[in-house]
């Protein structure tokens, strides 16, 4: 074990900043780590280890807050002239044209990006165990799944491969793979965003967010900072680096179903939940029982409409996309049977009733406003990230029945959607396991442009019950 696997990023950066160590000796450590570690775990699937010492000894890096830190980027994020493959064998071999914005963030940041992480095909389900690249592992226990979409990123930093990495989140990919490999995970809200590809405005169907797995609260902080939108058209008013606990006390509603005829959790989800519930009532907020109104099946309905339209279009497509890198493949031999039984279901609806994404959308603005008047009455909603303990590795694999894993994510991966259609942010946090030993997230969410409240109340329950000593099996603790 080096003396960095176990710092967070912000401590590795100090080092750096006060020139008691190079961004070199960073990067050559995490590249140990990452050899020793990532045959087990297969969370690191596109090494760019030369090229990452060449920036680390090139002295140009920026001079910002992360400067000289290893970082991992997921495999759904281009990086100009890297493998971009989306986890697809559609896509194998192709490699990015440009950097997008979230790469260009973080190298402005002084970030040195040693690779890519593993992803499901499209980022699709809710567990990493794609077809192309195979399952990621959890390095808590290796028979169990990291979550989905970020699941590499996740493993990784769970292992101390990196201190951090990048993640997106359009239906909990953030929240998953922190809630199962007991990190600290914050989708933010819809229009805090980075640009992307070049655009400077919210999508109409924008589900999709991208930030990062942590192992702290302040390097969610932090990364949220660099990320967010400063500019004059920034459709939210910037965050800034929040470092502190508040001493303002919340009103938190706490719920334990995903809806109005929804799932309940399953005991030891529950327990956790309700864990989390009095150490927030021993710090002196008001904790009350109750949670949004939402018809679980009318929500399901619509947001499948928006998860549903890429995948009808990357399939109707395939043929082109194959022949663009060179190779004849149809959509059959290209995409996974989960990723086609999307595209025909989004088919089917449309050929039944036109307009299933513009329904989707009147729906999301109607819950949209919906929650804005839930946190009128509230100023945070505590509840699941996941309705059971993490699963086994093969349960929600590519190679199951279509309507079955269907059925499986669907309960599976029950209370994180609702803030990706409506727009809200919510962080997840280790706070406590399950009665199996393996992390069990508590997500909390709040009003749209309100993050600082999460990270307030994040530091604060940080501070007390800490989290940093607790390490995996599998992980730069036991090398």
């Amino acid at each position: 074990m080096d003396p960095f696997s176990t710092m967070d990023a912000t401590e590795q950066a100090d080092l750096v900043r006060r020139k008691e160590v190079s961004p070199v000796e960073l990067v050559d450590a995490a590249i140990k780590r990452i050899e020793t570690l990532n045959p087990q775990l297969n969370a690191v699937i596109h090494p760019n280890f030369e090229r990452a010492r060449e920036v680390a000894k090139s002295n140009k890096l920026p001079a910002g807050p992360f400067k000289g830190v290893p970082y991992l980027i997921k495999d759904l994020s281009g990086q100009k002239g890297q493998p971009f493959e989306y986890g697809s064998r559609l896509f194998k071999g192709y490699k990015a044209k440009v950097d997008n914005g979230i790469v260009k963030t973080a190298k402005a940041s002084g970030l040195v990006i040693l690779g890519k992480t593993t992803t499901p095909e499209l980022g699709l389900v809710a567990t990493t165990e794609s077809m192309a690249q195979g399952p990621t592992r959890n390095p808590w226990n290796l028979d169990y799944h990291t979550g989905g979409s970020s699941g590499g990123s996740a493993a990784a930093v769970a292992a101390g491969m990196v201190p951090f990495a990048q993640a997106d989140d359009g239906g909990g990919s953030i929240r998953i793979p922190a809630s199962i490999c007991g990190l600290v995970g914050l989708k933010p809200s819809r229009g805090r965003h980075v640009i992307i590809w070049g655009e400077d405005k919210i999508l109409d169907a924008d589900i999709l967010c991208r930030l990062g797995v942590t192992r702290s609260v302040r390097d969610t902080a932090q990364l949220l900072n660099i990320s967010e939108r400063k500019d004059w058209r920034a459709p939210l008013k910037p965050v800034g680096y929040v470092t502190s606990p508040s001493s303002k006390r919340l009103k938190i509603a706490i719920s334990l179903t995903n809806g109005r005829n929804g799932d309940t959790a399953d005991p030891s989800v529950q327990t956790v939940i309700e864990q989390t519930a009095k150490l927030c009532r021993s710090l002196g907020h008001e904790v009350i029982e109750e949670q949004p109104d939402i018809d679980t099946e009318e929500f399901s309905e619509h947001f499948m409409g928006i998860w549903s339209a890429n995948p009808y279009k990357v399939a109707k497509f395939a043929r082109v996309i194959g022949l663009a890198q060179g190779k004849w493949m149809s959509a059959e031999e290209g995409l996974e049977p989960f990723t086609l039984g999307l595209a025909n279901w989004f088919k089917q609806k449309e050929k039944q009733k036109p307009g299933v994404i513009k329904r989707s959308l009147n729906y999301f603005d109607r819950i949209e406003r919906e929650y804005d008047a839930f946190f009128e009455k509230y100023d945070v909603h505590l509840c699941p990230v996941l309705r059971t303990p993490p699963i086994m590795i093969g349960e929600q694999s590519p190679d199951v029945d279509f309507h079955t894993l269907y059925e499986r994510m669907v309960h599976y991966a029950a209370y994180t959607p609702v803030n990706n259609a409506t727009g809200t942010p919510a962080i997840t946090l280790p706070l406590f396991t399950s009665n199996t030993g393996l992390p069990v997230g508590s997500q909390f969410a709040t009003g749209r442009g309100q993050e600082r409240t999460l990270l307030e109340l994040a530091y604060e329950l940080e501070e007390a019950l800490p989290w940093a000593d607790r390490w995996p099996e599998h992980s730069v603790k036991y090398m």
